[in-house]
């Protein structure tokens, strides 16, 4: 785990146990986590209004809220439904484990802890919490929202720019809906022209679905005036392919993207090629330029 203090990854550990508490926190700061540390799910909740963590190690049996509805609140702000939830407990029966899993948790151990297996797990879903994360905001960076949808036609994420424009569009509605006039591009191919509230047009186009029921809408401003699209808008990258360019935009190398997006460097220079011929570019250079909006 990294040593510099900046960079250590974050636990709350939540368990209103003292020699639990004891036991993990010494583990964990030898790991490499900084801990955090609340003795109920009312404390939590404040903690988390302060910082917010990598990962959350919660027990499911604890005086007021329940490890399980305090996970469920913890799910329903957008701000913190990203971070996993690990639950720790004695209650290892089915129902209980089916409940910690409902709530919003990612993974159960059974309590008493084996201190190496949690840390273990921890590692796991810290880093690919991160991934995930890093991935699905880097389409950002080349100046396109990106929209989940789920089969029920309910948001199921956006990235943090799709989140502002949706905020904007005229017909903006409650978290979880998706405006009437962004939901038309379930059904038509075709790209839909929107307008925020403050006049900036916006080209939502159906990119198909991406797993688990889910479709994926990509999000991009139109250039003013009716000027002619640039070159990045006409190439038809795919999602893939955005990701790929947009850490390229930001410096990173084959081997880093591919650490990060969980491929080979190769897969990367396989998906460089392509990118490289749909945008007309020879170079790195010139693709990361024609991403970060310098060229047209």
């Amino acid at each position: 785990m990294p040593e510099n203090a900046d960079s250590r990854p974050v636990v709350l550990v939540i368990d209103d146990t003292p020699s639990s508490l004891g036991m993990l926190c010494d583990t964990l700061e030898g790991e490499g986590y900084t801990v955090l540390v609340a003795r109920d799910g009312a404390t939590a909740l404040e903690r988390l209004e302060l910082a917010v963590p990598d990962a959350i190690l919660l027990d499911a049996v604890m005086p007021g809220l329940s490890g399980f509805e305090t996970c469920r609140q913890i799910k329903a702000n957008p701000a913190l439904a990203h971070i996993p939830v690990i639950f720790m407990t004695g209650l290892s029966e089915t129902p209980h484990v089916l409940e910690g899993f409902a709530s919003g948790g990612v993974d159960y151990v059974v309590k008493p802890l084996r201190a190496q297996e949690v840390v273990a797990r921890l590692h796991t879903h810290t880093r690919n919490a991160r991934i995930t994360r890093l991935a699905r905001d880097a389409v950002d960076v080349a100046g396109f929202g990106v929209i989940l949808v789920d089969a029920r036609g309910r948001i199921a994420w956006h990235s943090p720019q799709a989140t502002i424009w949706l905020q904007a569009l005229e017909d903006a509605t409650e978290d979880g809906q998706l405006p009437k006039t962004v939901s038309a591009a379930l059904t038509n191919d075709a790209s839909q022209i929107l307008q925020t509230s403050a006049g900036v047009q916006l080209s939502v186009r159906n990119m198909g679905q991406v797993g688990m029921g889910e479709t994926m809408l990509l999000l991009e401003q139109r250039s003013p005036h009716g000027a002619t699209p640039s070159r990045l808008s006409n190439a038809a990258l795919t999602p893939r392919e955005t990701e790929v360019l947009s850490w390229l935009a930001k410096g990173k190398t084959n081997r880093d993207i591919g650490d990060i997006l969980g491929m080979s460097h190769r897969t990367v220079n396989k998906h460089l090629e392509h990118i490289f011929e749909k945008l007309g570019v020879e170079t790195r250079a010139a693709a990361a330029a024609l991403a970060t909006g310098h060229m047209a």
